[in-house]
């Protein structure tokens, strides 16, 4: 039997080690045909082996943004069994690598955030390559080691943290908008706060207007349709404004062909414009779906489980248009560095914006769609499964919180993070459930807390009955038997007692969210800055010396 056991387990081993080589070659194929390609596509510049090395380091980055950051935004529909983990990484993959080639930006800042002044290099371009490059790889490094702990963690924050370590050692301490680090540190708390309170807000509306009513199926056809339109005004409006930037004077032609329509040209969308177009989706949308809902052909129980089955195609929808604004947005993370590195070795200069070339994006976009084919599953069915239990209506909402953030912070000029907005979405519905669960035994414990209170005063008099009897000199046969029978009362009593309270405490300690994966997830947060730019200030003195 134990003879066995062993071959399962070396049988189980073997498979497992297989699979992670497979990827592992998957992944340096990757790596090593991006820097093959740049080191021949950029044959005649000097230094072209640089630039060659930093394009795999930047191939490297987007793999492990894929691997962790893509997972927040279909971990929840994952989790709710809203899609399986196969098309959510088939969905995610495209719509990531389109949001990234179609809407990602023809020009990029080559200092994320504005975090370090660039004149402090004096306008030599060597420190500022090694230092963008020391920034990129420990970015990398410390996404790689997180999602390995399976912490999701912000890509944006590593990435910034690669930089500000790197120019303090390239260029000392004053170096850093320590105002603009302050910002960022403040979105540790905003991020996750905005999150959570949104999507437990969207979470208790639905319950309230639906999930608590006695006939569910007529709450459903009257408020399903509103909150899909409103999915549709908040998804379209965040997408309008975060991730049709590029194309957005072509978006403008377009628009002012209709009939009348007249939208003023401007570089990107305006919140107003972004507002309409929203509010025109969501009112097409609504009618859709009242009158599917209205007709035969839509059979529903009068069960949560059946409300939940109407989410399911606006979770899909969700995933894929969050994973195509975070395309457009967050290859940047990856390709930001890379991009002025491409332009300091091309141009021999520094700048504070460097244009895309067709190349480095698509290394972002693949990289980003690779990464998550490869090592995704791991983030995925921790922000889906790990932290709380998801249904399709808790997914809506998280998605609905992830779009809304965004939106708000964007506007207000608050610096957010995806992966926290996310992240804070699941621990506010996670929280959410455990509020109305105390709720909901309130009353119990109430009783529990009469019964315990009743049961010590009985108590109380069955012990001082057995204190004056015991105190008795002289006992007759009958005060022998009662003293007898009142040991046996008051441990009965005891009992009961001791019972109710366990039930109290049982009620009271219900988690829905574990706090283990609290506890993890945050620490990853606090010191993914810190970690990263020690890491970046340590690699960035190993390449200046191997460099001098």
């Amino acid at each position: 039997m134990e003879i066995e056991t062993i071959k399962k387990l070396e049988k189980e081993a073997l498979k497992k080690s297989g699979t992670d080589f497979t990827r592992l070659g998957f992944a340096l194929f990757f790596m090593i045909g991006v820097l093959t390609f740049s080191f021949l596509n950029n044959g005649g510049i000097s230094n072209n082996m640089f630039l060659a090395i930093a394009a795999l380091i930047g191939a490297y980055m987007a793999m492990n943004i894929g691997a962790n950051d893509v997972a927040n935004n279909v971990g929840p529909a994952v989790g709710s069994k809203a899609m399986t983990m196969t098309m959510a990484i088939i969905i995610a993959a495209i719509f990531e690598a389109s949001g990234a080639l179609i809407a990602g930006g023809e020009v990029v800042k080559t200092i994320k955030k504005g975090i370090i002044d660039i004149s402090a290099f004096g306008g030599n371009a060597d420190p500022f390559i090694w230092a963008m490059m020391a920034a990129l790889l420990a970015a990398a490094l410390w996404l790689n080691f997180a999602t390995a702990m399976k912490a999701p963690v912000s890509t944006t924050h590593s990435i910034v943290g690669g930089v500000m370590g790197a120019g303090i050692a390239a260029a000392g301490f004053s170096i850093v908008s320590w105002g603009t680090m302050g910002k960022i540190a403040a979105s540790w708390v905003i991020s996750p706060v905005l999150g959570g309170v949104i999507a437990a807000a969207f979470l208790f509306a639905i319950k309230k207007s639906i999930v608590f009513k006695d006939d569910k199926v007529a709450a459903a056809k009257t408020y399903v349709p509103v909150f899909v339109a409103l999915m549709s005004w908040a998804f379209v409006t965040y997408l309008t404004l975060k991730g049709l930037k590029k194309i957005w004077p072509n978006v403008v032609e377009l628009l002012n062909l209709l009939p009348l329509v007249s939208i003023e040209m401007t570089k990107k969308p305006t919140l107003f414009v972004a507002l309409v177009l929203g509010g025109i989706a969501a009112g097409v949308i609504y009618l859709i779906v009242k009158k599917k809902l209205a007709s035969s052909s839509v059979q529903l129980e009068n069960s949560k489980d059946s409300v939940n089955t109407l989410f399911t195609i606006p979770l899909i929808f969700a995933a894929a248009l969050l994973s195509f604004a975070h395309g457009a947005n967050d290859v940047a993370n990856a390709i930001g560095p890379l991009a002025a590195i491409n332009d300091a070795v091309v141009n021999g200069g520094i700048s504070s914006k460097a244009s895309i070339p067709l190349w480095v994006m698509s290394v972002g976009a693949l990289g980003i769609a690779l990464g998550l084919a490869l090592y995704g599953p791991k983030l995925i069915k921790t922000v889906g499964s790990e932290i709380t239990e998801l249904d399709q209506i808790r997914a809506f909402s998280i998605a609905m919180a992830a779009s809304i953030t965004v939106i708000i912070a964007s506007q207000l000029g608050l610096p957010v993070s995806s992966t926290h907005i996310a992240i804070g979405g699941v621990f506010g519905v996670g929280f959410l459930r455990e509020y109305l669960h105390l709720n909901d035994k309130h009353d119990t414990i109430e009783e529990e807390k009469s019964l315990i209170a009743d049961e010590r005063e009985t108590l109380e008099a069955y012990n001082a009955e057995l204190t004056t009897l015991e105190k008795k000199g002289k006992k007759s046969k009958e005060d022998y038997e009662r003293i007898v029978e009142l040991y046996k009362l008051i441990e009965t009593e005891k009992k009961i007692i001791k019972s109710a309270k366990k039930h109290i405490k049982k009620a009271q300690k219900v988690e829905y969210v574990k706090r283990d994966a609290i506890k993890k997830i945050i620490a990853a947060w606090v010191i993914t800055v810190p970690a990263a730019a020690v890491l970046a200030a340590v690699l960035f003195f190993m390449i200046k010396g191997i460099m001098i």
